[in-house]
């Protein structure tokens, strides 16, 4: 009980103080101001007005920030009138009994007055007026532009920083207490740099103060000494003299801790690891500037009529320096690789698990000499060859392709590549970096040595020879090619029949951001105010699906605009866009001057396979099996006749199946197009190479007649 007392007592005596100390310190300095101090008294608020004045350098010299000691304005303010409250108080003693000698004034006015002096009054008043000087033209002035500076910009970046809480507030990254906080922390730190501002104006007041004072001690000790105590005027001198500078001294020291308490502060960079000197130590602490300071010295100390030793010491003290700093960089890199180590071990990034490459090359590490060149200033053959395919492609489609990413992959077989769309593998197979590959012609007779294979790209019979076994089947007319070549042909496909999936709806906007600057009202009246930006994205990726090339978007736009008062799906949309800009794929096929050979259906199978879509879901045309399997061989047959001049077989129907037939013959044949009559241009010539159905007709009407004659 009696130590629950004790300790409460305690508590209760240091809440005391804590709030009565500053109301108690004011009527402290006003009672020095009016009621006689004895000397001892001075003696004893001399040396708390140092221990307080070197107390607050120290707390400034320990702070992170200039915030951490935000009392500081106030703190001077109290400083300050209590070294004046000190320096009236120790006038009145010296003018009154400076006559009794140099004890008159307590033993530390006489002890820096003796010390200073030196038996000489003008040693003594030359080394005030340069301690004054320091103090006030040097850091006093200083400290008051830094803090005059630092209160305007503080105030001017305040609005900026406020709405920069505001957004990021607004986005999420702050939470409502967090945005208070920080409000808060920016207000404080401009009421601190505006305090500082006018504290700064009290240790240039105390500095010229100082000055004041020293000169009326010094008249009215005359005076007082030879009028009213009957003293010569060296006696006079000698007591009043020797009082005023000490006294001086004892005012002007604190003072200039004071001053540089407030440089430190108004100059002080915040930091979150480093007080002020663990900041200097850090930033000066570098080897690389000790070594030139050693050899700087050392060079002076190598100059005959130099002080020698001096110099060589100092050289010596650097290189020591520079050594041990260098050593302690070193140990501090190895502790933070360390802990870095230790902060990573089991740590698994997002990029290791999450790849967000639209296309991907992945090879086996077989195939790594095709990336890296000999030469460091170029690429190696491959990737030259993937950029110009990814142009190519661009150009053709109408949007960019985006980049290819090529990487290694130790899990597939030295000579295996695989392509990918996103994360799916879509393609993939084997070629071999030290051979080429040879296709046969139709002109070719002579079967070549080699590795036998299919073309990836064509599926066509080919061989990877030896490179001494190329101008042999160059003579036999074998194509041949390179193996960079051999990929890219392959990536070229992949490209264009993945092409809807690659474009994205940030590809979409930067095609309407560009048309825009040519016809930006086009673009602001449809998107998106007629087809959302979605929308449009899914249109143009089904255009993409069959190869239309999306070139001109304008077309597109329009042809959208003139289509929005029908209330029509995307998918509806992609195929009434269609006939607008089926021109950009017809032009790829055939030449303006030449027919365009088509492939038609029988009537009497279009308009069965137009009652079959009618009757249909919206799933796709339910035909059936047998009836399909016949159609397919049928235009295989077509496909493999008419596919020796390189151009896809172009069938051509009735817009109600269009879309439907080509879904079901794609999965057949790749390259295929299927057009629409509608999409025809009434300025193209076109030819009929062949019809397809007649047979199956013929086949269906035969079974049809037995079923009824059963």
């Amino acid at each position: 009980m009696d130590l629950v007392l004790k300790s409460f007592q305690k508590e209760n005596f240091f809440n005391f103080l804590r709030t009565f100390s500053i109301p108690i310190g004011i009527m402290v300095l006003i009672a020095m101001m009016v009621i006689p101090l004895s000397p001892t008294m001075l003696d004893i608020l001399f040396t708390s007005n140092l221990l307080v004045s070197l107390l607050v350098l120290m707390v400034a010299l320990q702070t992170f920030r200039p915030l951490d000691f935000s009392s500081f304005p106030t703190v001077l303010l109290f400083a300050t009138v209590l070294r004046l409250g000190l320096n009236v108080a120790s006038t009145r003693v010296i003018l009154k009994n400076g006559h009794n000698g140099t004890d008159a004034a307590g033993s530390i006015i006489e002890a820096f007055g003796e010390f200073v002096m030196s038996g000489s009054y003008a040693v003594g008043l030359f080394v005030f007026a340069i301690l004054v000087i320091i103090n006030l033209i040097v850091i006093t002035k200083g400290a008051g532009r830094v803090s005059e500076v630092a209160a305007r910009f503080t105030l001017d970046a305040m609005p900026g920083k406020q709405m920069a809480i505001d957004a990021d507030l607004n986005a999420g990254v702050l939470s409502t207490e967090e945005s208070k906080q920080r409000r808060k922390e920016i207000a404080k730190e401009g009421e601190f740099y505006g305090a500082m501002d006018g504290a700064a104006k009290f240790v240039k007041g105390d500095a010229i103060a100082g000055i004041l004072i020293l000169i009326i001690n010094i008249i009215g000790g005359l005076i007082i000494g030879t009028v009213n105590h009957d003293l010569t005027i060296s006696q006079s001198a000698e007591s009043y003299i020797l009082l005023t500078v000490g006294d001086g001294l004892v005012a002007q020291i604190p003072s200039l801790l004071l001053a540089m308490a407030t440089a430190t502060i108004v100059t002080r960079i915040s930091s979150d690891e480093h007080d002020l000197a663990g900041q200097i130590s850090t930033q000066m602490g570098l080897s690389k500037a000790w070594v030139p300071v050693s050899g700087v010295l050392l060079l002076f100390g190598l100059v005959p009529g130099m002080p020698n030793t001096l110099f060589l010491a100092g050289a010596v003290i650097s290189a020591t320096i520079a050594w041990y700093t260098s050593k302690n960089s070193e140990a501090i890199d190895k502790e933070t690789t360390e802990e870095e180590k230790e902060e990573n071990h089991g740590k698994i990034d997002i990029e290791e698990v999450s790849d967000n490459s639209s296309v991907s090359l992945d090879l086996g590490y077989g195939l790594i000499s095709m990336v890296d060149s000999n030469e460091k200033k170029s690429a190696g053959p491959l990737i030259s060859k993937i950029t110009g395919i990814r142009k190519q492609v661009s150009k053709d489609l109408g949007f960019v392709i985006p980049n290819v990413r090529v990487r290694d992959d130790l899990s597939l077989d030295a000579n295996a590549y695989q392509i990918k769309i996103g994360h799916t593998i879509v393609a993939e197979d084997k070629i071999y970096v030290d051979r080429k590959l040879a296709m046969p012609s139709d002109e070719t007779q002579l079967k070549i040595q080699g590795i036998q294979v299919k073309d990836p790209s064509f599926g066509l019979d080919a061989y990877w020879i030896e490179k001494h076994l190329v101008s042999k089947a160059e003579s036999h007319h074998y194509m041949i090619i390179e193996p960079e070549a051999v990929i890219g042909t392959h990536l070229n496909q992949v490209l264009l029949k993945y092409a809807g999936d690659l474009l994205s709806q940030d590809d979409v906007q930067l095609l309407l951001d560009n048309l825009a600057k040519i016809n930006p009202q086009l673009v602001q009246s449809v998107i998106p105010k007629l087809i959302p930006l979605h929308h449009l994205t899914i249109i143009l990726r089904n255009l993409l699906v069959e190869r239309v090339p999306i070139n001109d978007l304008k077309k597109i736009l329009e042809a959208l605009s003139n289509l929005s008062d029908k209330k029509l799906s995307p998918d509806e949309l992609s195929e009434a866009v269609r006939p607008a800009i089926s021109s950009l794929l017809i032009q790829k096929i055939s030449s303006v001057k030449e027919a365009l050979n088509i492939v038609t259906f029988n009537p009497d199978l279009e308009q069965m396979l137009i009652s079959m879509s009618k009757k249909s879901t919206s799933e796709g045309l339910l035909i059936d099996p047998n009836l399909a399997k016949q159609m397919i061989k049928s235009i295989l047959e077509i496909n493999e006749k008419t596919s020796s001049d390189g151009n896809p077989v172009v069938i051509v129907t009735s817009p109600i199946i269009r879309k439907d037939l080509s879904i079901l013959l794609r999965q057949h044949i790749e390259d295929i197009v299927v057009l629409a009559f509608t999409e025809l241009p009434e300025s193209k010539r076109v030819k009929v190479i062949a019809t397809v159905g007649e047979k199956i007709i013929t086949e269906e009407k035969e079974k049809n007649n037995e079923n009824a004659n059963v």
